[in-house]
């Protein structure tokens, strides 16, 4: 059955990626271990449970996290899966963030990368097409982490011609959706148009 080995992936050592299961890249970012009760991990885990579940609180505003989108463009070495990872885990170092998990996938016969990096914070991930020298990176974080040093990482690594940044609040709205939803049995649906 097809979902035999995605469930085998799931269940693999976490404290590595899945693309470097046999090679150690001796990257500095934090890794959470899967192992919460082992007493020399007991520690870093309170640690990583207290980073990341809370919202932030700027101007008087409460939301869930930022979310930035970074398109690439005129990139170089988009087809190059080790590449890739390290630049990954290089933004999960800068940012503050605790990396779970990294999956990528590398595509024939064009050399594309598509993959994640599963953060206590949330995710960073990318979508890249080396044929038209472009990659799609969505780098979502949540807590003290710092999403927005990895533009200047990412635009450094991957000698980007043009780097086009979106920034969104993620769920601003949340205080006053708990609201609504404590006096209502159905949950609202708001449509919010693209800009």
């Amino acid at each position: 059955m097809a979902y035999d080995d995605t469930l085998f992936q799931l269940g693999m050592d976490l404290t590595r990626s899945s693309t470097a299961q046999k090679e150690d890249h001796g990257e500095n970012a934090r890794v959470a271990h899967p192992s919460r009760s082992s007493p020399e991990n007991s520690q870093f885990a309170e640690e990583s449970d207290e980073r990341k579940d809370f919202f932030i609180e700027r101007n008087g505003i409460r939301y869930a996290g930022n979310h930035l989108i970074i398109d690439l463009f005129g990139a170089q070495r988009l087809d190059d899966l080790k590449y890739i990872e390290r630049t990954m885990k290089r933004c999960v170092e800068i940012a503050g963030a605790t990396l779970l998990h990294v999956h990528l996938h590398h595509f024939t016969p064009n050399g594309g990368v598509s993959g994640v990096a599963v953060l206590s914070e949330s995710h960073i991930s990318v979508h890249s097409w080396p044929e038209a020298d472009y990659a799609a990176f969505d780098v979502f974080m949540c807590g003290d982490a710092k999403p927005e040093l990895c533009v200047d990482v990412l635009k450094d690594a991957f000698e980007a011609r043009e780097v086009v940044v979106k920034s969104h609040q993620r769920g601003e709205d949340l205080d006053l959706m708990e609201w609504q939803q404590a006096s209502s049995k159905t949950a609202p649906v708001r449509e919010v148009k693209a800009a």
